[in-house]
């Protein structure tokens, strides 16, 4: 996966900034397709990393009717709280049979960020879209190799 990675990165900025371009709907940030491409085998891990993301969502949400958290300050609150939110969910990974960790360490508080931005529903929308398209290209890419 560490060999794909920029690779998945790479064709994420251009097809999701393709995507935006066409359609006006930003796919949860730039690197994330990539990540979220690279782990589509994995759709606990996936799972994981979007309720991270929503959780996040809601708690900012919730303390900005209380507190002035507007900008940089907002993103920089929701990256900072998808982080602390997605380690305890990988140090209590042990805790399922299944694979579920979350994807990255900005990956959900990027997400979330989006979510506020845009909807919810357009930002999930636009990253499994863009998300499934670079994981095609990639498999077409091995394909090609």
């Amino acid at each position: 996966m560490e060999q794909l990675l920029p690779l998945a990165v790479g064709i994420g900025l251009a097809v999701g900034l393709l995507s935006t371009e066409l359609f006006g709907i930003a796919s949860a940030g730039l690197i994330v397709p990539g990540y979220v491409a690279l782990n589509i085998t994995r759709p606990y891990n996936i799972l994981a990393t979007l309720a991270v993301a929503f959780v996040t969502f809601a708690i900012v949400r919730f303390f900005s009717a209380f507190f002035i958290v507007y900008g940089r300050r907002r993103t920089a609150l929701m990256i900072l709280l998808g982080y602390i939110l997605g380690m305890l969910v990988n140090n209590w990974s042990g805790l399922w049979e299944q694979d579920f960790a979350s994807i990255g360490f900005i990956i959900p508080g990027l997400i979330a960020t989006w979510m506020d931005r845009q909807t919810v529903l357009s930002t999930l929308a636009s990253l499994l879209t863009v998300s499934v398209m670079v994981r095609l290209i990639l498999i077409l890419a091995e394909l090609v190799t």
